[in-house]
């Protein structure tokens, strides 16, 4: 089977990726799955490349390499401040992705802080808190549902510190939340705040200090370098005093033997925060990846998520019992994130069949945030313990990917789906499934 496909925002490692499918032809991938993880960039490959033959450790090598890899690394710290709108004294901290960035602010956070955050939020901004009083606010009827929750908790709030968890755009519905605003009021009653970028870094412009937020996390396999590295960037207090969040190597500046144990001088910032040897290829990588997006420009980045992601809403809104999902109106901004269902059609079998038929990559399930999809997944025909399905776009998707998402759901709407499949482990799997492995897995 041939497909023609036209070209992409930016070129993206495995654009041309062919894949098999269970009828014995191979067909274009069609990857809708950018809010999960994004492509590399051909560019941020091309720039790891350059950088590879240099790969050495860091800050305690006095080989030439070590000194390369250092600059190399150092200079990341320098384009991820730049890249968010951060101050130069902001704090640079680089962790293994979104997560352990928002836990490590977690294990800084002051005796006593009370945590503000909202339902609907990602378990990786849900969770890390669960040691400190947890004020939990509930799904917003609108933006301004939120700033004024958000408002009335802290008001009501016990005195001490406080920290309330923004999210810039949701990883279900992709709506824009009123990240300046929220941010307004918790300066008002004198809270600290930390946005999750993680959805929104690769999507839109961030205004760390414009916004007069103190922190924010980001993930680079969500900036389209998924070489496992991420950041916590902002203010450097409760960080520069808290016990070190990986206690060894690069942490300590002095360690001397006492009688039963040891004396421990902890590093300055940020140092402190990044013990054992780092990621030094994956903090170049996502930094490369900034770097790329800043030279593309948010105009075109915008105007082209937008269209195609227009294009598959309206294409969904045709096919007969798919609803799509959202949390506020319409017509509100949001990322090229489409959550939608497909009645009378086991979700998770939707996605199944889509990718063993057509070759088309989407999401199932409740993406990591369970509260948010139980309390879309209630109203007419729908099932507050069912799963939902999530398609999203990026620099790579072209309107044929999403024409074929479409052209796929018709079929399983009006024929279901044309393979035998079983439930096997808690999934479906074609049965027989004739699609080979690909080359190098079988060398493995």
């Amino acid at each position: 089977m041939t497909l023609i496909t036209e070209p992409t925002l930016l070129p993206i490692v495995g654009g041309d990726l062919e894949v098999p499918l269970v009828t014995g032809e191979s067909v274009p991938y069609a990857n809708l799955d950018y809010a999960a993880s994004t492509p590399a960039l051909a560019e941020v490959r091309h720039e790891m490349d350059r950088f590879l033959p240099w790969y050495s450790s860091v800050h305690r090598g006095a080989g030439y390499a070590s000194q390369v890899s250092t600059r190399v690394y150092e200079q990341a710290r320098r384009v991820l401040r730049r890249f968010v709108g951060a101050g130069p004294d902001s704090t640079v901290l680089f962790t293994r992705n979104t997560t352990d960035a928002l836990n490590l602010l977690g294990r800084a956070m002051p005796e006593g802080t009370t945590v503000f955050r909202f339902s609907t939020d990602h378990h990786a901004a849900l969770l890390p808190w669960r040691g400190a009083r947890v004020c939990r606010l509930s799904v917003p009827a609108s933006p301004g549902d939120a700033v004024r929750a958000l408002a009335r908790a802290l008001a009501a709030a016990h005195q001490g510190p406080k920290l309330v968890v923004l999210t810039g755009a949701s990883n279900v519905t992709g709506e824009l939340w009123p990240v300046a605003e929220l941010a307004e009021v918790a300066r008002l009653f004198g809270a600290r705040t930390v946005l999750d970028a993680a959805q929104l870094a690769a999507h839109r412009p961030l205004y760390l200090d414009g916004w007069a937020v103190d922190w924010v996390a980001l993930s680079g396999h969500k900036l389209y370098a998924p070489f496992g590295a991420g950041a916590l960037v902002g203010s450097a207090d409760w960080l520069d005093t808290a016990a070190p969040y990986l206690a060894g190597g690069g942490a300590t500046a002095l360690v001397t033997e006492l009688a039963g144990g040891e004396s421990v001088t902890w590093s300055d910032l940020p140092h402190r925060h990044e013990g054992g040897s780092p990621n030094v290829v994956g903090a170049h990588a996502m930094a490369q990846g900034c770097e790329v997006l800043g030279k593309l420009g948010w105009d075109a980045l915008i105007d082209h998520e937008t269209a195609v992601a227009e294009r598959l809403r309206d294409g969904l809104a045709a096919i007969p019992g798919v609803r799509q999902l959202r949390l506020w109106e319409p017509e509100h901004p949001k990322t090229g994130v489409v959550p939608f269902t497909v009645a009378g059609l086991d979700q998770q079998l939707v996605a199944t069949a889509l990718a063993a038929e057509h070759g088309i990559g989407i999401r199932d399930g409740a993406f990591c945030a369970h509260q948010l999809v139980n309390s879309l997944l209630t109203g007419p025909g729908l099932d507050e313990h069912d799963r939902a399905l999530r398609a999203s776009v990026g620099v790579g998707t072209t309107f044929t990917h999403v024409d074929r998402l479409v052209d796929g759901l018709k079929s399983l709407v009006r024929e279901g789906p044309q393979w035998t499949y079983e439930r096997r482990a808690g999934a479906w799997v074609p049965v027989p499934d004739p699609r080979p492995a690909p080359a190098f897995l079988e060398q493995l």
